[in-house]
């Protein structure tokens, strides 16, 4: 028989829409078929699939792949997985799943040569649409330093695209230790800003990023806290040819990327 927004495992993986049950239970929800796809690939991340019948019917592939991993597969009504999406038109499937994040010096370990570091950014969908473009340029790891959005929100999970599974995901408390640790581990700093005293063109035609690099991006709101550009190798802004007053977070975090991407190929 199908669960309903009343059977107690429903009502308990509702919970982890909220910031707090996630915290206290190390779990989170990816939601449609992309996410969950993208979790099972990840070996003992999925804890439990939820799944109307004509979602599972659709996806057979997924609910194979979580009976082989022993991941119970849950099927649930209509409305009990409306209780579990955050979406107005969900796709039919929920995953719990295990929280993913890692110690920055175990992501630095793996001498990644290209980092994203979200600092401060509170917008949850422009986090998990930087984490997207980071895992595509080849980042190997992106920080939520400070007071950063939870990467295990909702919204920016959905942003991410899957992506959430790919990079190591570490979360920090302190921005500066996080400069100082990239540093250490041989990564060139580079903090965004558009009063920066640097040009990115400039970078990329002198081949400074060639090496390991760190881009550091503040919400758009606020930009970077002075702390973090002043502790950065240097302030850069994307140059604008046109008319446009300024670049949103996302786009200027793109631009740094891939710029770091095609200069490290």
């Amino acid at each position: 028989m199908a669960f309903t927004p009343r059977t107690p495992r429903v009502v308990a993986a509702r919970r982890l829409q909220r910031r707090r049950d996630r915290e206290a239970t190390g779990r989170f929800l990816a939601e449609g078929p992309q996410a969950v796809r993208e979790a099972l690939a990840r070996p003992g991340v999925v804890t439990e699939l939820f799944g109307t019948p004509t979602a599972l019917d659709r996806h057979p592939e997924l609910a194979a792949v979580a009976a082989r991993a022993d991941v119970p597969v849950s099927e649930v009504t209509d409305e009990g997985l409306a209780a579990l999406a955050e979406t107005v038109a969900p796709q039919g499937l929920v995953a719990v799943c295990r929280h993913l994040d890692v110690p920055l010096e175990q992501a630095l370990a793996g001498a990644p040569r290209l980092v994203a570091v979200l600092a401060e950014i509170r917008d949850p969908g422009n986090a998990g649409t930087v984490l997207r473009t980071a895992d595509a340029a080849g980042a190997g790891a992106v920080v939520f330093a400070g007071e950063a959005v939870d990467p295990y929100n909702g919204k920016c999970v959905r942003a991410s695209a899957g992506s959430l599974f790919h990079v190591d995901v570490v979360r920090a408390a302190d921005p500066v230790e996080v400069v100082d640790a990239l540093r250490a581990a041989g990564l060139s700093i580079f903090a965004t800003t558009g009063y920066g005293d640097s040009d990115l063109d400039d970078l990329t035609d002198y081949g400074r990023l060639v090496g390991p690099t760190a881009w550091l991006f503040g919400s758009e709101a606020h930009g970077l806290p002075e702390e973090l550009t002043a502790a950065a190798d240097a302030r850069v802004r994307v140059p604008l040819y046109g008319r446009a007053e300024s670049l949103n977070l996302a786009a200027a975090a793109a631009v740094c990327l891939y710029a770091s991407a095609r200069a490290q190929r």
